[in-house]
């Protein structure tokens, strides 16, 4: 009996220090992520960043797929604008950016992005190109895009394949409207879907894309014209 009670003590001490151990090592790890503002598991912690600071979506969460089109020159500038395929943002828009994702993705489907941040000095590009405040933000007041708040996204399926939303991205006309009713019930059902959930998570659609969507609140943010650092 006392051989048990002995075996029984030093098995429990074992338990004890071994406990002690993981949750002295998850405190170090949660320590070095929020340090890092990384996430490891698409669980982004935010501790000790403010709201308003620019940070990287990919250093936030891994379930976005991009394809950042002023990185390339399949957009309607006709040309890269971009010098790489960063999205940065500030922090609260990731933060209802990754919100609405988790919803998304519960439901099959994830957000693939096409832009983000945009430095002021190319949204005066676009003007030139484009001055026509429908579709192009005036610089003199500047874009949404411009002070971090914006995103234009779309969603993908289990298979990465886009859902139908009746248009290409930066289409400038009618047809990109969320107004636009010509347009076939999946068609419809599909930019509902995307609406319904990016409203639910604090944005506001635009009405002539159905592709664009503002946090609420964003155009208190200042404009900012910094470049991202691509190395």
């Amino acid at each position: 009996m006392k051989f048990k009670s002995y075996f029984l003590s030093i098995f429990t001490l074992i338990i004890f220090i071994s406990c002690k151990s993981t949750e002295t090592s998850f405190l170090k790890s949660r320590k070095a992520l929020t340090n890092n503002y990384l996430t490891g598991n698409s669980i982004a912690i935010y501790d000790g960043i403010d709201d308003t600071t620019f940070v990287k979506l990919k250093d936030f969460s891994s379930d976005f797929v991009f394809e950042m089109k002023y990185a390339t020159d399949d957009n309607f500038l006709k040309s890269k604008v971009y010098e790489c395929d960063e999205c940065y943002l500030r922090l609260k828009t990731v933060k209802s950016l990754v919100e609405a994702n988790e919803e998304f993705k519960s439901l099959g489907y994830r957000i693939k992005l096409f832009d983000c941040y945009r430095p002021l000095d190319i949204q005066k590009k676009m003007w030139v190109i484009m001055p026509n405040a429908d579709y192009v933000a005036n610089p003199a007041k500047g874009s949404i895009h411009n002070r971090g708040g914006a995103v234009d996204v779309t969603l993908i399926d289990e298979n990465g394949i886009e859902l139908d939303m009746g248009t290409s991205f930066d289409f400038f006309g009618p047809e990109a409207s969320h107004n636009y009713q010509d347009i076939s019930r999946k068609i419809r059902k599909n930019r509902a879907l995307l609406k319904s959930i990016m409203l639910k998570h604090n944005f506001k659609s635009f009405d002539s894309e159905w592709w664009h969507y503002n946090l609420i609140d964003s155009t208190k943010d200042n404009l900012a014209n910094f470049k991202w650092n691509c190395n």
